[in-house]
């Protein structure tokens, strides 16, 4: 069976630490240094460098991005603690995965590319947390599930301060997003206030000399939300698919997140900003993990052509519609395929 957590994945390939080399590759490095003064140059300054990265190859880096590395470190400690559990202590993490995207991920259980064999890789997904009395629970809001969560001391609030920061950073990039695009500054503020987001921890073990043709750690896909963060482990390697169809590793830099473009941002740009092909292929010979942040848009949100985005001689390329609805027949397109 295929399973697919609404999209996914991604990492770094650490060949080297300066940004000289992600830069050599075409993926820009964006210093959010200017963003945080809140200054109306250094947002202008921060829209353009993504705006550019956004129409171009579609991902790019964040460094001084204000997450605490002490908080990454924790979230990649629970992440390996959880990883190394015993099979039953992950496989009860599963209940309702297809329903509720939250949970544990089986090994090989998942297979991004439908032309290719199942991934090699576990992953554990988590949303919004919502109470089970929460209204949004009670009335059955599309896609809103109670998180499933390991008995291990700390380990939920890791994850959620985690989830928390790197929520609002991802608001924070949308500020600028909206300012590149010409929109008010807050334009996506109250469409990412109650987001369809994931926080999804993600295993990546050697691949095996033996493997078959054609299996990897994350098969050939692009990511169906607004905006993927992805913090790297320093373990290759995401690999990026240029315009030509030539494929470039991302290198791991320290500190920074990998950040790329999804499919509902692009139609919401009426493709002016490209969604990516990426794929994983872990030939480091060791174990690697990374932690990626999926920011989609509230369930109510209507995703509809940027009136900045079209004109005369550009019409919409696609329909309004509703979020929850977007997501729905994403799943459904994987599922008709999955057999």
């Amino acid at each position: 069976m295929r399973i697919l957590a609404w999209d996914r994945e991604g990492m770094g390939l650490m060949i080297g630490t300066d940004t000289a080399i992600a830069q050599d590759t075409g993926l820009p490095v964006i210093d959010l240094t200017p963003l945080q003064g809140g200054t109306d140059a250094g947002l202008k300054q921060v829209a353009a460098e993504i705006g550019e990265a956004a129409r171009s190859i579609g991902f790019f880096y964040i460094k001084n991005h204000g997450i605490s590395p002490a908080l990454v470190d924790d979230v990649f400690a629970a992440a390996r603690q959880l990883f190394a559990s015993a099979d039953d202590v992950k496989m009860a993490l599963t209940r309702d995965f297809l329903k509720t995207n939250r949970g544990y991920v089986p090994m090989k259980a998942e297979t991004l590319d439908p032309k290719a064999r199942p991934d090699l890789k576990e992953a554990f997904n988590l949303g919004w947390d919502l109470g089970p009395d929460d209204p949004r629970i009670l009335s059955g809001e599309p896609f809103r599930a109670v998180n499933l969560w390991p008995d291990f001391p700390g380990w939920r609030e890791t994850l959620l301060a985690y989830f928390d920061a790197v929520w609002a950073l991802g608001r924070g990039l949308h500020r600028a997003i909206a300012a590149d695009l010409g929109l008010e500054q807050d334009y996506f503020e109250d469409k990412l206030d109650a987001p369809l987001a994931t926080l999804r921890l993600l295993h990546y073990p050697p691949q095996p000399d033996d493997v078959p043709e054609g299996q990897v750690g994350a098969g050939t896909h692009t990511d169906y939300g607004n905006l993927t963060l992805l913090m790297p482990g320093g373990v290759g390697g995401l690999e990026v698919q240029r315009r030509d169809g030539t494929w470039i590793a991302a290198p791991a830099l320290p500190g920074c997140f990998v950040c790329n473009i999804g499919d509902c941002l692009m139609r919401w740009t009426n493709d002016t900003y490209v969604s990516t092909p990426h794929r994983v292929v872990n030939r480091a010979g060791r174990d690697r993990y990374a932690i990626a942040f999926f920011l989609d848009p509230n369930p109510d949100a209507l995703v509809e052509c940027l009136e900045t985005c079209q004109g005369p001689d550009r019409p919409p390329i696609y329909p309004p519609v509703l979020a929850a609805d977007y997501v729905r027949m994403k799943l459904d397109a994987t599922y008709d395929t999955a057999g």
